[in-house]
């Protein structure tokens, strides 16, 4: 009888366990947009390795954080959220350095983050001529630290930038610099041949870096060129 009465038991733990939970799966969303205080323009960023959205959801202990991944035209969203009360802080970015905020998550919230970037890419125009493709374009720094390196990046892919490249033009600064300088990088394309493809569209973007830590490049938009 010991025996039958523990199988019993062993087989009602089980069915318990397969029993559904009664968990409400998520249903809030955060989205927004990183814009500039001076210009309102969204911020440019990297699609690898750029800005994220740290989130901390309130009521557990420890607190694991997850993070959400910015586009790399300064917007974001993510619509698998549960309801609640989070710590929402930009970490890693591109710009100078805000506070975390509370927030509460319900339904579809939505969160702009305005900010000041390290650097601001100004009147950048990139044009083909031949094989070449040249960029100028002037910077404006927003901090007192020196500017690391400029670049021209080119990729087939319209989110380029310094981690996702085919070709780059790169040149170290390493010093404050004037807002009126004009910047002139090029790109050969016959260069590149094995990577860059005649008769294809390719992306062409212009960025600048801060020396400071762990800090990103700022960008200009990415013009379409036809090789």
């Amino acid at each position: 009888m010991k025996s039958i009465r523990s199988l019993l038991v062993i087989a009602a733990l089980i069915f318990s366990a397969c029993e559904k939970d009664n968990y409400d799966g998520p249903t809030a969303g955060l989205s927004g947009s990183f814009i500039d205080g001076d210009t309102k323009q969204l911020i440019e960023q990297d699609i690898i390795g750029g800005t994220q959205i740290e989130l901390l959801e309130h009521g557990y202990d420890p607190v694991e954080p997850f993070f959400l991944i910015v586009k790399n035209d300064g917007t974001y969203e993510n619509s698998m959220l549960f309801e609640n009360m989070y710590t929402v802080t930009p970490v890693r970015g591109n710009f100078i350095p805000i506070q975390p905020q509370e927030l509460k998550i319900a339904g579809k919230t939505k969160l702009d983050f305005t900010v000041t970037p390290y650097i601001r890419v100004l009147d950048a125009q990139v044009t083909k001529s031949g094989t070449i493709v040249t960029a100028k374009f002037r910077i404006q720094q927003n901090v007192t630290n020196n500017v690391k390196k400029i670049g021209l990046y080119v990729h087939s892919d319209s989110r380029v930038g310094e981690p996702l490249r085919l070709a780059a033009a790169e040149q170290d600064i390493n010093a404050v610099t004037n807002p009126q300088t004009v910047y002139t990088l090029s790109i050969n394309v016959a260069d590149h041949t094995s990577t860059l493809k005649t008769g294809k569209k390719h992306y062409f973007r212009v960025g600048a870096q801060i020396d400071a830590p762990s800090s990103k490049l700022n960008y200009a938009k990415a013009v379409e060129i036809q090789l």
